[in-house]
């Protein structure tokens, strides 16, 4: 089975979907059945896609600009993926956008809605990927989602049939098991911290986070708070939190970190925390599961399964909810070693292996009723 993947989240710092992409490619690549090739739906990334994927991995050399493509995908089936890919039997679309296919089944990722649940937090760009994805399903690709949250979603709000719609989760990172804690908290610039991993935009609510932490730093003078991501259109918001708390001062702005160093910073942290408005999966938390490390999260969309029982769940938006779960973890050693004991379980159960045989089963069925 010959099967084109969109591997241009690997270009340039990652992000969830790269880590997604990421483990795709490591898990496909396990199966003799599927012969693996990739693509670039970007223009100015197109010279560092070859640099950036596994080796031995062929990449489509023709250049592929994003934005046009775009464009004419939304309403019109042309132009095909095998000008680009040559013939093949499925083409996945890794990010929202696959593009129409003369002969092959083709195959979108969906990782979330927050373009129709939540418009006023998202960009120009993302606003676009509703109409690119009806367009898709219009033409009969087949939607494969991270969680049963938004597959669902994508039945409920785009119409998608659900018999061509399936929710295969992602795995956990073999390096999140890895981290040193003593770096960890030289990175925090703080023994005891809460972390915030994430691209700081609207939606990750990483302000309600810092008036959460600003209700409990007085009483604990040894607790930091630590957010490290990429800055998005997030960061003014986020800023004006810290700069409006009373213990801003105790607030730690990391940018862009590598594998290394959020293995640290989750190895060494008291507690995680997610207190997103809206996700479709979320890899953080998954992560620090996997090291051990205790999780606080909104129960916003796809991080209930993720996290399960084995951390503690609050609404969206409710910061005193939020500060009570935080308070609750970093004051009693007995729930943080309860916590330590139920995240690796957790973790455990999302694997890329399976991951990979998912997708396999997805590909198999979408080309076998495309033939």
């Amino acid at each position: 089975m010959r099967v084109a993947l969109d591997a241009t989240p690997l270009v340039g710092r990652g992000t969830g979907v790269a880590t997604f992409v990421r483990g795709v490619l490591g898990a496909l690549a396990a199966h003799d059945e599927v012969e693996l090739s990739t693509y670039g739906l970007t223009w100015r990334g197109r010279a560092e896609l070859a640099a950036v994927v596994p080796a031995g991995l062929a990449v489509a050399g023709r250049p592929m600009p994003a934005r046009p493509l775009a464009e004419l995908w939304a309403r019109l089936a042309w132009p095909p993926a095998e000008w680009w890919t040559g013939p093949v039997d499925v083409v996945h679309g890794t990010n929202f956008v696959v593009p129409p296919a003369r002969g092959a089944a083709t195959v979108v990722t969906v990782h979330d809605l927050t373009a129709l649940r939540f418009p006023q937090l998202c960009t120009p760009t993302s606003l676009r990927y509703p109409d690119l994805i009806r367009a898709a399903v219009g033409r009969g690709a087949w939607v494969h989602t991270p969680s049963r949250f938004v597959a669902e979603e994508v039945v409920g709000l785009l119409g998608a049939p659900a018999e061509r719609v399936r929710a295969v989760p992602s795995g956990v990172e073999p390096s999140a098991e890895t981290g040193d804690a003593h770096r960890g908290c030289d990175l925090a610039g703080s023994p005891r911290y809460l972390l915030a991993l994430g691209t700081v935009e609207p939606r990750k609510g990483f302000p309600d986070l810092v008036r959460a932490f600003d209700r409990l730093a007085r009483e604990r003078p040894d607790l930091g708070l630590v957010v490290a991501g990429p800055d998005g259109w997030g960061s003014e918001a986020l800023a004006g939190a810290v700069a409006m708390a009373r213990h801003g001062g105790r607030v730690r702005r990391l940018g862009w970190i590598d594998t290394g160093a959020r293995a640290d910073l989750l190895a060494g942290a008291a507690v995680l925390v997610v207190p997103s408005v809206y996700e479709g999966f979320g890899f953080p938390a998954l992560e620090a599961m996997a090291a051990g490390t205790p999780v606080v999260a909104t129960s916003a969309g796809g991080l209930a399964e993720v996290v399960g029982s084995a951390g503690r769940l609050v609404p969206p938006g409710d910061v005193d909810a939020l500060a009570s779960a935080i308070a609750e973890v970093v004051d009693d050693p007995g729930v943080r070693a309860e916590m330590g004991r139920a995240g690796p379980a957790q973790a455990g159960r999302f694997r890329w292996d399976q991951c990979g045989a998912g997708l396999v089963r997805l590909y198999r069925e979408a080309a076998g009723r495309q033939r």
